[in-house]
């Protein structure tokens, strides 16, 4: 990090930390900034609490370049990301993939910068993964043998869960030689009259985790947890259905209309290209004593995050590079995401008041693995999880 870009980054967030005005700061900084290379050289060094009382205003990107500046920033930075004393709001960013990055490559693309930071991820290559979703700043993935792997793409660390074969309705398959040649799904732990299905192992994945298991930390199998099976929608208008915990405490139930239409005027006959169009997105407030939803469809202080990511409510004041009052969504209908692999995808973010959609950008992204939020964390597993 340059001098000049140090100085620009304290600038910042002095006055956030101070409870100063912005405005007291303009004309220091305008004439300091001349004789910059002198006072670098002259200022003493900050104590490590100060710096971490500093750093701890930061998003996760300028935290990351004010860790590269020196020894002493670097173990101030250290220490908020291990000892889990960093808790500062994080923006969303979006993870995204790029056929001509290379197969081990992911993007975030910051919403509060308007730009895109490329990370290197470990094996196996995330291009050849299904992105389940992501929550606490991890994607979930299944590769393709069906296996699931938590994978933090800001730190590289990767944690693989129990194996796809301890499901309690997935039977594996040899062949004579003694690998797993097939896995057998079996659908009588729904109570539905369908017999087993036979998948390979790459293609498990594309059906197998839209139900419920869980794993504790430490399990070597998946525990199955029982579920009511709801008829599908009706063709061609599907609903997705999120349920958020409110900053304030309410408990609210959002549903995003989606329009499926093989003749609409965007799809080309033939191609197999269908597309999915947002038309709506509906907010209701859970009466849990009354057992009612009550629609309010505003949100003027906060904004919505929808789709694979664990969905988020946030305030707008901590977040003022974001609109306020809309909902910000990627594709998450599994029927185009999977089998649909090459379609564009259905993104952007939508006024809630009156439905107006907007591009969240220019299409910097493959529709392969669907691009998804993700909440920036550097902590440890351990720490990542235990909120």
């Amino acid at each position: 990090m340059q001098p000049k870009h140090l100085w620009s980054l304290l600038f910042r967030i002095l006055p956030k930390l101070l409870g100063l005005p912005a405005s007291l700061l303009k004309k220091f900084r305008k004439e300091g900034l001349v004789e910059l290379d002198i006072a670098m050289g002259t200022l003493p060094e900050l104590p490590h609490d100060v710096l971490m009382n500093i750093f701890c205003t930061l998003e996760v990107p300028d935290l990351v370049r004010a860790g590269s500046v020196c020894s002493s920033w670097h173990a101030a930075y250290t220490c908020l990301r291990d000892l889990g004393k960093y808790k500062q709001s994080q923006t969303p960013c979006l993870f995204y993939t790029s056929e001509s990055a290379g197969d081990n490559v992911g993007f975030l693309y910051s919403l509060k910068e308007n730009r895109s930071y490329k990370l290197t991820l470990p094996e196996p290559p995330i291009r050849s993964r299904f992105l389940i979703g992501s929550s606490n700043g991890w994607l979930i993935t299944a590769d393709e043998r069906s296996e699931l792997h938590l994978v933090n793409p800001l730190t590289g660390e990767q944690v693989a869960l129990p194996s796809v074969m301890t499901i309690e309705h997935v039977k594996p398959i040899f062949d004579v030689s003694g690998a797993i040649h097939k896995y057998e799904l079996s659908y009588d732990i729904w109570e539905v009259s369908l017999p087993p299905s036979l998948h390979d192992p790459s293609d498990l994945r594309e059906c197998l985790y839209f139900k419920i298991s869980f794993a504790r930390p430490g399990d070597d199998k998946w525990t199955w947890v029982g579920q009511v099976i709801m008829d599908e929608m009706t063709y061609p208008i599907c609903e997705s259905m999120y349920i958020i915990q409110a900053p304030w405490g309410d408990l609210l139930q959002v549903s995003r209309t989606v329009e499926v239409l093989p003749n609409a005027p965007w799809y080309v006959p033939g191609s197999g290209n269908y597309r999915a169009r947002t038309l709506k997105t509906k907010v209701c407030k859970v009466d849990l004593e009354a057992k009612q939803l009550m629609e309010i469809n505003r949100l003027p202080c906060h904004i919505l995050f929808l789709g694979h990511n664990n969905s988020l409510c946030l305030s707008a004041e901590g977040h003022p590079g974001l609109k306020s009052n809309h909902a910000y969504f990627t594709d998450d209908l599994k029927e185009l995401t999977v089998e649909y692999k090459n379609s564009t995808r259905d993104m952007g973010v939508m006024d809630l008041e009156n439905s107006v959609k907007k591009d969240i950008v220019s299409q910097i992204w493959s529709n392969w693995p669907c691009p998804t939020w993700i909440t920036p964390n550097l902590m440890k597993l351990n720490l990542a999880f235990s909120k």
